[in-house]
């Protein structure tokens, strides 16, 4: 494999972040394939120190790189969490792009949306960012307030649709097919009666949790 300096690690990996190709990335710096695989694969500068120091068998430290980084426009952030994907997860979802793609605006409205969602009773489990000057002194604007007791938070089953929400219903304790099943039975038929629909006029959406795809649940569904 031939050997590669920071700077040239860098304008790869620079080049990269851009979207070029691998193969044009491979014409315009001349290094192989594998190379900008390597380099792809980076996830901080203390990697690629480590890749480039292997490669060159001599130190170069993730100090100069994360420089280097700054000067082509890189900063460093929080990766992003989500849900993990497997190839058949991609190809689910590319089926239900296509499947889906030629609908209307009347085939949507039928659509009612549901799902389970927590509520805090106070503020956000996210991590709030201010700005703040340079040795300024904390203050109220600069301190996000606790309590002890009094917080925790709701669990809530609700849905919408195209004339807008629907009822919802509180989750206490654990949420199983048999408790599932009542909400069905209450809370979307009423909001169904609410909007003045039948189980014919509409198509229900529910994600695959367990208590969702359950026998009970299914059975209710036939029913």
């Amino acid at each position: 494999m031939k050997k590669i300096s920071a700077a040239q690690s860098t304008l790869i990996l620079s080049l990269l972040h851009s979207g070029l190709s691998e193969a044009k990335i491979q014409k315009k710096t001349g290094h192989s394939l594998s190379t900008i695989s390597i380099e792809e694969k980076v996830e901080n500068a203390v990697q690629a120190a480590k890749i480039i120091s292997n490669m060159n068998s001599q130190t170069i430290s993730a100090t100069t790189l994360r420089r280097k980084l700054k000067g082509f426009g890189w900063k460093a952030v929080v990766k992003k969490k989500c849900p993990q994907l497997k190839p058949r997860h991609r190809q689910a979802r590319l089926q239900f792009a296509e499947r889906y793609k030629e609908w209307t605006m009347e085939d949507w409205k039928k659509v009612v949306w549901s799902d389970e969602n927590k509520i805090n009773r106070l503020g956000s489990d996210r991590k709030r960012y201010v700005w703040k000057q340079v040795g300024e002194s904390l203050s109220d604007r600069l301190v996000e307030g606790t309590v002890k007791f009094g917080g925790g938070n709701l669990m809530l089953w609700g849905c919408m649709g195209w004339e807008g929400i629907g009822y919802a219903c509180r989750i206490e304790g654990k949420m199983d097919g048999e408790f599932y099943e009542l909400i069905l039975g209450d809370e979307l038929m009423d909001s169904l009666e609410y909007w003045d629909k039948d189980v014919g006029d509409i198509i229900f959406q529910q994600d695959n949790d367990p208590k969702h795809t359950c026998k009970r649940a299914k059975k209710w569904f036939q029913d």
